[in-house]
């Protein structure tokens, strides 16, 4: 699987929107909780943080929505969006990696 990441205004027909606000059952299996979003725009969780409660976060997913994983990495090329300006500290680039250690091949940011 071809693996992209861009910003929320990517509108290719291989979207993921991963956002807390999105409302694609998909997407929402890799959205980051509110609790980190408001945490890390206010200061108050550190990226180092973000990344560990992220990190522990898609890992509960993966054991509760293993078949929504497997569809994701099954597909011919998925791109994971959010609103995160592209290259600063963002979930969707944590969950890339995520999915290239399952085997997909991460292409970069879309633009």
């Amino acid at each position: 699987m071809k693996l992209y990441t861009a910003q929320y205004k990517y509108a290719g027909d291989d979207r993921l929107d991963i956002t807390v606000k999105g409302k694609d059952p998909i997407g929402r299996c890799f959205a980051p909780t509110w609790k980190m979003v408001m945490g890390s725009k206010d200061g108050k969780i550190s990226w180092d943080e973000y990344k560990q409660m992220y990190r522990e976060l898609m890992q509960k997913s993966y054991r509760g929505n293993l078949g929504v994983w497997n569809d994701i990495l099954g597909r011919d090329e998925v791109t994971l969006v959010c609103f995160c300006a592209s290259g600063t500290s963002c979930h969707r680039y944590l969950l890339a990696g995520y999915l290239e250690k399952l085997g997909a091949e991460y292409m970069g940011e879309r633009v």
